[in-house]
């Protein structure tokens, strides 16, 4: 299962670009790229392509106070590389043969005399640490630029991107030869390409959907509505609650839901901290025929929120987060409801928090499952150009966690993102980061018809073209001029960054010889998604209430609802037991039929229903057609596709891995 990244990204003309170009020489992906010069290592890339002379606007003032995290090189780090391919490999004697925490810390963590020499070299240069990160990570940093100036022979300055002003290094970062084996990157100095957003497609709170809309797929047929190229279609769900899609997915008869799951834990890591997230959880699943948590089954071991001032509030959208929150936990709880849940809200969106939250879960190793519905792309264009958003160090710093998760018996489930190929949204088509990293499993996302006996009907690929009424409201017109006019779909495409994994061999053919994502699809089309329940603040009456703060509910999709479903079928899959990092198994299963094949099939689409002012009919509603199936270049097939990966769960998949673990 040989993980490697190709060769440092290039800076390349729109109008030059191809995929031999961005295709160098393989590099192993466990140790930092340390490049000598003089009395100083570089840590490779720690310069943003973006940084050139023609942007620099300016100098940050030598003053002016800067936080940073310096994550730490593990040991042994060829010797981490192995057991984590071992353990994870079902043709491996060592298969799941994992370790504890204690054992990591003593074979592989930075020693306390590795971290006390970093420190005394950053506290000489000014900078204060805030906080040594567990099992040794990183050094949580803080001081003026002139320090951070000082201990990484840097100079932070101010570059012209995208029409706004941005701090970053103008130099590659440096360290002393004495500590070049220790440390492993540096995060927290440039914000552009590193603030994560949350994949889901709901709405702003406060919302609720529209009516009329189906209890079931197919309930309501749009008679009322024009058809669609000769066919009627039917309304959009009113959104899926757990028990049709425990059924749809194949999951275990009635009478054993409320033990699903049991034994396993699932971790979530979002941005921010909602209070109200048990409760609405609790209020949800009662709602809808499940059991509320019980003691102790759910617990909030977030980061501390910043305040309501501070400029990452602002920056990654505040509380927009807390519908991602609901979604996650109530998605996870109700496909395996007799499973932990724990909650890790980062104390901001920026990847080097939610870094710090990933390294919170490997070293409580409680959870065997983190669920993560949040990424960026890899790639942006600005004035023509391409550049990476990431680069060598902060790879290293993300599969540090990846690669202890594996050894512990922990898998990493990231969405696969929410913008088809990227090219409409940014300007070039690639897989997303971090669920392009072969170290994670990709969740792609599907359309999926439940009918009246909480079975699957049908199940194709995520991908939408919207259109709207036309003036005389006999037909359907494209939004804007494109037709057909893509609006959202599941991500996925092949790499030009990491090398396709073994665990691929045989099932994907990669064009460009990279890691090829998704993995594996559960539902994520908001038209066919999930309820969830949200405590919101109403500023009309609706059937939830009266204006007000109170619980509420709304449908909401994309791939942030097919990470955490995956997540819930994999905590009932495994109970007791660790599937760990979960790809090998995924793929070998592949081979034995153990998915529903997601292809082109079903309705072309259906048609959603909005209230005009998001809450009740009193302004009148509106009505589009959504398709399906239709996702930018991404296509769903027979076998693997670059929507839904290998396909979606069946009864088989958990009769298999059962067998397996148990």
């Amino acid at each position: 299962m040989k993980s490697s990244r190709k060769g440092r990204l290039l800076v390349l003309a729109v109008g030059v670009l191809t995929c031999a170009a961005l295709l160098g020489a393989t590099a192993a992906v466990s140790a930092p790229k340390l490049v000598r010069r003089h009395s100083r290592f570089q840590l490779a890339g720690t310069k943003p392509s973006w940084a050139s002379p023609g942007r620099l606007t300016g100098a940050v003032a030598a003053t002016h106070s800067v936080n940073a995290r310096v994550w730490l090189a593990p040991r042994n780090s060829a010797q981490l590389d192995a057991l984590a391919r071992e353990v994870s490999d079902p043709a491996s004697s060592q298969y799941r043969k994992y370790i504890s925490n204690a054992q990591y810390v003593a074979r592989f963590a930075p020693t306390a005399a590795q971290v006390a020499a970093v420190m005394r070299w950053l506290t000489a240069a000014g900078l204060q640490i805030d906080r040594v990160g567990p099992d040794n990570h990183y050094l949580a940093v803080s001081g003026s630029a002139a320090a951070i100036n000082a201990a990484f022979s840097t100079q932070l300055a101010r570059f012209g991107v995208k029409g706004k002003q941005v701090q970053a290094p103008a130099k590659t970062l440096s360290v002393p030869n004495s500590l070049a084996a220790n440390v492993l990157s540096v995060t927290g100095l440039t914000k552009l390409g590193h603030m994560m957003k949350p994949a889901d497609l709901g709405a702003p709170a406060p919302f609720v959907n529209g009516t009329p809309c189906s209890s079931y797929y197919g309930q309501k047929v749009a008679y009322d509505q024009p058809k669609f190229k000769g066919k009627r279609l039917p309304y959009a769900v009113c959104g899926y609650v757990p028990s049709q899609l425990r059924g749809a997915y194949g999951e275990d008869g009635p009478g054993s839901e409320s033990n699903l799951g049991k034994g396993a834990t699932i971790a979530i890591t979002d941005a921010f901290d909602a209070s109200t997230l048990e409760a609405d959880a609790n209020t949800y699943s009662q709602r809808h025929g499940d059991k509320k948590f019980a003691k102790g089954q759910f617990q909030d071991r977030s980061f501390p929120e910043p305040p309501p001032d501070d400029p990452n509030v602002e920056a990654c959208g505040g509380n927009d987060w807390y519908g991602e929150q609901a979604l996650d936990i109530e998605a996870a709880h109700g496909m395996a409801p007799g499973a932990n849940v724990y909650y890790y809200g980062a104390s901001s969106c920026f990847d080097d928090d939610l870094l710090a939250s990933l390294s919170q879960v490997v070293t409580d190793n409680k959870a065997s499952i983190v669920t993560n519905s949040w990424g960026d792309p890899t790639f942006f264009v600005d004035n023509g150009v391409l550049y990476s958003t990431i680069d060598d160090s902060l790879v290293n710093a993300y599969e540090s966690i990846f690669k202890q998760g594996a050894v512990q018996g922990i898998g990493f489930y990231f969405s696969s993102g929410d913008n088809g190929d990227d090219l409409d949204a940014f300007g070039y088509a690639h897989p997303e980061f971090p669920t392009g990293d072969p170290w994670v499993t990709s969740v792609g996302g599907t359309s999926l018809a439940v009918d009246s006996h909480d079975r699957r009907g049908f199940e194709t690929g995520w991908g939408t073209s919207k259109w709207l009424l036309s003036d005389d409201g006999l037909s359907w017109v494209p939004y804007d001029d494109e037709v057909p006019p893509f609006y959202y779909g599941a991500g996925g495409g092949y790499s030009q960054v990491f090398d396709e994994p073994a665990y691929q061999y045989g099932v994907v053919h990669s064009p460009t010889g990279g890691r090829a994502v998704p993995d594996i699809g559960l539902v994520g089309d908001p038209t066919t998604g999930m309820l969830v329940g949200e405590t919101q603040d109403f500023d009309l009456p609706s059937r939830y209430g009266p204006p007000g703060v109170h619980y509420g509910e709304y449908r909401i999709g994309g791939t942030s609802l097919s990470s955490p479903l995956m997540a819930g079928v994999q905590a009932a899959a495994e109970g007791h037991s660790r599937i760990g990092f979960a790809n090998p198994l995924i793929y070998l299963l592949y081979r034995h039929g153990a998915y529903y094949d997601v292809t082109p099939q079903g309705d072309l689409g259906n048609i959603r229903s909005d209230y005009v002012n998001g809450e009740n009919a009193s302004d009148g509603i509106v009505y589009s057609l959504r398709t399906f199936d239709e996702d930018s270049s991404l296509k769903t097939g027979r076998g693997w596709d670059d929507v839904t990966g290998v396909g979606a769960p069946t009864s088989r998949y958990f009769d298999q891995v059962g067998r397996l673990l148990h």
